[in-house]
């Protein structure tokens, strides 16, 4: 484990609020810091997804999906197909 010695600076208020809460101590930084990390990989996962998403080809036509299966039955039924 790190041993980190921090110094915040907050408004009056939030420091009196979080305090009463409990919110300024180690185990209680430590899970929120957690928990926006775990935050922060899922946003990023949903962005990079979403690109993803923007960059791939159009979906393909039922014309295009039914020229592709029977491509692929008339490679399967030639005579030199691999029978795997």
């Amino acid at each position: 484990m790190a041993a980190l010695e921090l110094e915040l600076n907050l408004p009056e208020s939030l420091a009196r609020e979080a305090e009463a809460e409990g919110l300024l101590t180690p185990e209680a930084i430590a899970s929120l810091l957690s928990e926006e990390l775990r935050r922060r990989r899922v946003d990023h996962l949903f962005i990079s997804a979403d690109r993803l998403a923007d960059s791939a080809s159009s979906p393909l036509s039922a014309e295009e999906i039914e020229a592709e299966i029977m491509a692929a039955r008339q490679e399967r039924r030639a005579p030199n197909a691999s029978r795997g």
